[in-house]
């Protein structure tokens, strides 16, 4: 897919990259109700949650994959920039309930998460007004290990054994720190675009004004 170094991708590969990003995105779209419905049906089943963890995998493979690709060729669309991160939270989000709706994750953790994660994806579209909040390194690994989280979460099986079971909680336990961090991390961020966009009257990148501070550091 990727072209050698210093030579263009012709046509038909752009053409397809183009085009992939946002196919995948919608491919992990579809995937969520179809994962919700094999986590859910027989989930004391060991076929099913392996199933269902396959399908997962699958599925947040597809969130790593599309923004590189955009990235790569250069090929980021409005269309990606809005629902990229909508599907990503619709199969995270999933995963949290699903596990909570089985017994296997407390409520009060779940509602913690989906209101940081929708919670903080509004608060990104209210402040456009203001300017480009971009998305950071530490909401990436709050992804990261939420995945790896749920994938531990989703195989829990007979026979694993108390180790497993004490690794998951570890991972997860991480994940959830890290996922309220990053929400306040972003909310901090918000108040200073805000009064940056303010300051000069017009909306701002507030991620050029940081890398411009340092700069002169």
């Amino acid at each position: 897919m990727s072209a050698p170094a210093g030579r263009k991708p012709d046509e038909a590969t752009l053409a397809f990259a183009w085009n992939l990003p946002n196919i995948l995105t919608i491919t992990r779209m579809v995937l969520v109700p179809v994962f919700a419905v094999v986590l859910l049906s027989h989930p004391d089943q060991e076929g099913w949650r392996i199933g269902a963890t396959l399908v997962f995998a699958v599925a947040i493979l597809t969130d790593f994959a599309d923004g590189r690709i955009a990235r790569k060729y250069n090929m980021v669309t409005n269309f990606g920039k809005i629902w990229d991160s909508i599907a990503d939270k619709a199969l995270t989000g999933m995963a949290f309930i699903g596990l909570s709706i089985i017994g296997e994750l407390p409520w009060w953790l779940t509602i913690i998460v989906l209101v940081r994660e929708w919670g903080i994806t509004l608060m990104r579209f209210q402040v456009l007004k203001y300017g480009v909040m971009a998305a950071k390194q530490g909401g990436k690994l709050k992804t990261f290990l939420q995945s790896i989280a749920l994938i531990l979460f989703l195989l829990w099986l007979p026979g694993l054994g108390a180790w497993y079971v004490v690794i998951s909680w570890i991972v997860m336990g991480v994940a959830f720190l890290l996922t309220v961090v990053t929400g306040l991390d972003y909310v901090v961020d918000a108040i200073k675009l805000r009064r940056a966009s303010l300051q000069v009257g017009h909306p701002v990148d507030y991620a050029e004004i940081l890398r411009a501070r340092k700069a002169h550091e």
